[in-house]
């Protein structure tokens, strides 16, 4: 009898397995689609950040990892052809804006002989061959414009290859312009992301050597670059500018790492009483140049205020610097260089939308994807963040992004894509990207 219903209580309990099983609705994968997009031929115009450029220099593997060449990688799967790039020799190590070559994480000692891990160049100079080389062939136009520093008001400049040696390489000729050949590989799918190069030279400088395009000038480029992209029908989506200040190049070094004991406080107070500025024990604002402050031209840095990767860290370790010496304008954004900045992004921002809107083209909110990662945020059960080096998402350069960066940025335009063009083109395997090295 115990047998008997030990066997009815399996029966019964198989039967019910058997009839959940059937009842479970089964997962059907989506079926990758083009939707309303042509991705046979891809093209994409923007600066550093477009081209692959991290770790501050253009290499082999930035280029492989580029923004671009994510997205080209993606279209491939729903039907799109080739992607070209002017990619450097492999074993190059590249080479910055400057001339320098790229960082790499590595162990360094600082003026007080303390080692610690940071960004040291790699060489003593970039590779300056990779300038020299001219790479443009007819029968195979390249697919990925992005431009190390190229500026939204230089991209329908002739000549400007001249002017641009990233460019020269892979120009049609010196006098030809980026918006020319970049419409000449005849798209049937673009993408834009311009305006960067321009707030980032702005906040590099400390908001000392370079102005903002005005908003008309600014539509006007951008209508123009817009209106030559779409006149043979290509569909396409343009991207919104980030607020850099939210970047660890902006954000690692506190405005208030001025640490004083008793006997600094004193000297200090000694100094700046008369001027009104009073210190304490623990944290203080460093000392900074502002001609507007008084006639001494210092005054304490204020919360809020921004200071860049920039500044000579061994001069604010072991010279006073930031201390009895203040530091230059060219390392710090100020509460107004903050506005300023900010109120043209918001404007320039709003333009962006109205001619995405005006050719009905998708748009990608790239600078909500910054103040994802400004907030921190988990992905795959892995923290990202803005924090420098640590933060996964940024090269060492604090300001583009790393191949893993450039592969959670490359989902936001395929969700954009895919909402506006009734697409389902997969979303990037983020995993497979690799964030910064650690030796």
């Amino acid at each position: 009898m115990v047998i008997m219903k030990r066997n009815i209580l399996c029966f019964l309990t198989l039967s019910l397995l058997i009839v959940l099983a059937a009842c479970k609705p089964k997962y059907e994968p989506e079926t990758a689609s083009k939707g309303e997009i042509d991705p046979t031929r891809f093209v994409m115009i923007g600066g550093g950040h477009v081209a692959g450029y991290m770790d501050d220099g253009l290499t082999y593997e930035g280029q492989q990892n580029s923004l671009a060449n994510i997205m080209a990688e993606q279209f491939k799967i729903v039907g799109g052809g080739e992607f070209n790039q002017a990619f450097v020799n492999q074993g190059s190590i590249g080479i910055s804006i400057a001339g320098l070559a790229p960082f790499k994480l590595d162990y360094k000692t600082d003026c007080k002989g303390v080692s610690s891990l940071s960004p040291v160049r790699i060489a003593t100079s970039g590779d300056a061959s990779i300038l020299t080389e001219t790479l443009y062939s007819s029968g195979n136009p390249f697919g990925n414009f992005g431009i190390p520093g190229l500026k939204l008001a230089e991209v329908g400049v002739a000549g400007f290859a001249n002017n641009n040696s990233f460019f020269k390489r892979l120009a049609s000729s010196t006098s030809t312009s980026v918006l020319v050949d970049a419409k000449n590989a005849n798209a049937t799918f673009f993408s834009l992301f311009l305006g960067l190069e321009e707030v980032v030279t702005y906040a590099k400088s400390g908001g000392t050597i370079a102005s903002l395009p005005t908003t008309s000038d600014f539509e006007t480029q951008y209508t123009a670059v817009v209106a030559n992209m779409t006149e043979n029908g290509a569909k396409g989506v343009l991207a919104t500018i980030p607020d850099v200040t939210k970047m660890p190049y902006f954000t690692t070094i506190p405005w208030n790492g001025m640490k004083l004991d008793e006997s600094n406080v004193d000297l200090l107070n000694s100094v700046y009483n008369p001027l009104g500025y009073f210190f304490e024990i623990g944290d203080n604002g460093f000392m900074m140049v502002d001609t507007a402050a008084n006639d001494f031209a210092v005054r304490p840095m204020e919360s809020g205020e921004l200071l860049s990767l920039a500044v000579p860290l061994d001069s604010v370790k072991c010279n006073q610097m930031g201390v009895l010496f203040p530091i230059r304008d060219e390392f710090i954004l100020d509460a107004g260089e903050i506005l300023v900045l900010r109120d043209k992004i918001s404007a320039y921002n709003v333009i962006i939308k109205s001619i995405a809107a005006q050719y009905n083209l998708a748009v990608v909110e790239a600078d909500k994807f910054v103040n994802k990662l400004s907030d921190g945020f988990i992905y795959n059960g892995v923290t990202m963040s803005a924090k420098f080096v640590s933060g996964g998402a940024y090269s060492l350069d604090g300001i583009h992004f790393n191949p893993k960066g450039n592969a959670l940025l490359a989902n936001e335009f395929i969700k954009s894509i895919n909402s506006k063009y009734k697409s389902t083109i997969p979303l990037v395997n983020v995993g497979k990207f690799n964030a910064t090295f650690f030796p």
